[in-house]
């Protein structure tokens, strides 16, 4: 779901193009996502070369007597990524939290070639070549845990365009 700030009203010129007139700053559609990860120091650097501006917003230990797990919670005020690393070699009851990964988490971004630019910089692979689509552009990135992300840039406004799954 495409939230719209007041005033900006659709006018075919794209979301990002009239935040960055109106000098706002682009908001991720994504509440949270919980990862877990090996390292959360590693994920963090991943995690703040893609999106600058994330904080850590929290963390801490939890010792559940046979097993312990590391957490923190990365992001703004209204959005974050919670992050686990626990020891996956110790069987556990919350099975979840002893493998990493996901299959991904998909943030929309304002410039998909200024994040994929930060991160080959800072030595992550980005995905093979996606196919051409007239109204998005993305790419896919994996952490040094094998994680997964996808960052998209749509150039449309239109849900129809913006969902086409067809081209």
């Amino acid at each position: 779901m495409i939230v719209q700030s007041p005033g900006l009203a659709r006018d075919g010129r794209g979301l990002a193009t009239r935040r960055k007139e109106r000098g706002m700053a682009m908001q991720c559609r994504l509440e949270h996502a919980n990862i877990t990860v090996l390292d959360l120091d590693e994920a963090v650097r991943f995690l703040t070369t893609a999106f600058p501006h994330y904080k850590v917003r929290g963390g801490g230990e939890e010792d559940h007597g046979d097993w312990k797990m590391k957490w923190l919670h990365l992001g703004t005020d209204d959005t974050y990524i919670a992050l686990m690393a626990t020891d996956v070699a110790v069987p556990h009851e919350r099975a979840v939290h002893q493998t990493t990964g996901i299959n991904h988490v998909g943030f929309e971004v304002d410039d998909t070639d200024a994040v994929k630019g930060a991160i080959e910089a800072a030595g992550y692979k980005c995905s093979y070549a996606l196919p051409h689509h007239p109204y998005r552009k993305r790419f896919y990135a994996t952490d040094a845990s094998g994680v997964t992300w996808e960052f998209i840039q749509y150039l449309s406004d239109d849900p129809a365009e913006r969902n086409d799954y067809k081209l």
